[in-house]
């Protein structure tokens, strides 16, 4: 299947940042975002045929989620988030987020990341009575150093855009064995999305990370998910969101697949 819009009203972006006028940025910002507000992200939903969405809180914000929040209340009832929280946030605090509709953390292990290593499994055991989960992203690369701290974890984990290899890896090497040991245990997630952050072949093929989707689209349709990483901050030129779905739609095995990964994970993993 690789027809744009999809034909299911219940299919979920899950990934995209809103960035809206009023929100500061945090110190720790590491660019200027561009302007991304939710009525924007509207459209796009329109045109790909998707229902439901995930907002990502960005790393410009930091730990400040209200944006996020705005977002998924202006986004209604087909929205969820993932929120930044301090290790020291308050129980009251958490049941305020799983209001406001978050049901992750994020994790961001390389620039304008705020939350350490040392963090994860304290944060992992707080969120698992909530149904959250820890949302990675990191070089790929260093899965295999992590891989003993994220196979313990007591929540699910979601790993970002294909691990995000920042470096040749073949299906045979250890951080690409780390990946699939980690999604043979039932626990973990992977999205398939923004090719661009990693592939060394470029556009509009990305073909290195191309055989890494088709791979994990056939071995584990049933934790894969898709997103488009809208608006793609610092990416130039902007890709076409209806080409990068049609492009993973087309690495996908069969429609059933394609149903799984954008409608029947995500309403699993993040309860709609």
């Amino acid at each position: 299947m690789t027809g744009v819009p999809v034909p299911w009203p219940e299919a979920c972006d899950c990934h995209l940042h809103v960035y809206e006028p009023g929100y500061p940025l945090a110190p720790t910002a590491t660019f200027q975002p561009p302007p991304a507000p939710a009525v924007a992200y509207r459209e796009v939903q329109r045109r790909l045929g998707l229902g439901r969405a995930i907002v990502v809180q960005p790393t410009g914000y930091g730990f400040d989620n209200r944006c996020t929040l705005a977002a998924i209340e202006q986004l209604g009832q087909g929205a969820r988030g993932i929120a930044v929280i301090a290790p020291d946030a308050s129980p009251e605090e958490l049941q305020r987020l799983h209001a406001g509709g978050i049901r992750g953390v994020r994790y961001m292990m390389l620039a304008g990341g705020l939350l350490p290593w040392d963090t994860m499994e304290a944060m992992a055991a707080r969120i698992a009575p909530l149904g959250w989960n820890i949302n990675l992203q990191l070089d790929g690369r260093d899965l295999p150093r992590h891989e003993a701290l994220l196979q313990r974890l007591p929540c699910p984990l979601v790993i970002d855009h294909v691990a995000k290899f920042l470096g040749p890896v073949a299906p045979g090497d250890e951080p690409f064995a780390a990946l699939c040991r980690l999604m043979d245990s039932g626990r973990c997630w992977i999205k398939l999305s923004a090719p661009y952050e990693s592939s060394r072949t470029g556009a509009p093929d990305y073909a290195d990370v191309a055989d890494r989707v088709a791979y994990l689209a056939a071995a584990y349709p049933q934790r894969c998910l898709w997103a488009s990483n809208w608006p793609h901050p610092n990416v130039v030129p902007t890709p076409s969101d209806e080409g990068l779905l049609a492009w993973a739609l087309g690495l996908f095995p069969d429609e059933e697949a394609c149903r799984r990964i954008l409608v029947d994970n995500p309403a699993q993993l993040y309860g709609f």
